[in-house]
Formats: structure tokens, C-alpha cells, sequence
């Protein structure tokens, strides 16, 4: 496997604030506003975006750790940007720093780890589980 990713690689991703899509409905809070959850999903794909596309065939990225701060409510109706930027490599261990921005501000900032698998083996040791 020939892995040819190099530090700076930069990926985003954008959703709007949605009443699906807030703390509400998502069970992290009881307010209207773009929910946590969300933002940390949003990093993640922002960093899915830098690196997966230049991964050999059958090879992904998956999250396997988070260190994130939402800093400020967006309310319904903004655009949330998320950005990841790709700070080290460490075999197959990708280091991210991650932000999101709504329409006035940053939002959210923090830290994020994937790691380089090869799909098919990771779904077969996946499903392993439920036949033990």
C-alpha cells in the first residue's frame, strides 16, 4: 500500500443550521440551535474530505479521536463551514486541527485523529462481532 499524503492537505465541508440538525433534535439540549453533534460531524467530514480522495482503492479513513470546543450557538437558518487541515502523519494515524465557522464567526475548534484502513478487512473484523 502506497500512501502518498503529506502534511498542509486541507478539507471542508458546509451544511446549513437546520431544525433537523439542532441540540433539540438531537437530544444534546433542550434549545433550536445548531447542535454539537452536528459541528463534530461536520469537522469529521471536513478531514474525510482532505485525505480519502488521494487513498488507493479500497482504503478510507476512520475517526478515532476528538478533542473539540464549541465555542458559539448558531441559530437556525446560517451556514455552518467546517475546516480541517492536515498537521501530521504518523503511519496511519492522521492529525488534524479542525474549526467551524457560521456566517459571523468562529464556532468551534479542536483537534482530530483518523486512522487508514483497508475496508474490506475492517467490515469482516467488523461483522466478526456479531457472530461471537
Amino acid at each position: 500500500m502506497e500512501i502518498k499524503l503529506t502534511p498542509g492537505l486541507e478539507g471542508q465541508a458546509q451544511e446549513p443550521a437546520t431544525q433537523e440538525n439542532t441540540a433539540k433534535k438531537y437530544g444534546s439540549g433542550s434549545i433550536e440551535v445548531y447542535a454539537t453533534p452536528a459541528m463534530v460531524g461536520l469537522m469529521e467530514n471536513a478531514a474525510v474530505n482532505a485525505v480519502d480522495h488521494l487513498l488507493p482503492e479500497g482504503y478510507a479513513t476512520v475517526g478515532i479521536h476528538l478533542d473539540v470546543k464549541h465555542l458559539k450557538a448558531t441559530p437556525v437558518g446560517m451556514k455552518v463551514t467546517a475546516k480541517a487541515l492536515l498537521k501530521e502523519i504518523d503511519g496511519k494515524k492522521l492529525f488534524f486541527t479542525v474549526q467551524a465557522f457560521d456566517e459571523k464567526e468562529l464556532v468551534g475548534e479542536g483537534t482530530h485523529t483518523r486512522y487508514i484502513i483497508e475496508v474490506d478487512k475492517f467490515l469482516e473484523k467488523t461483522q466478526g462481532k456479531i457472530s461471537r
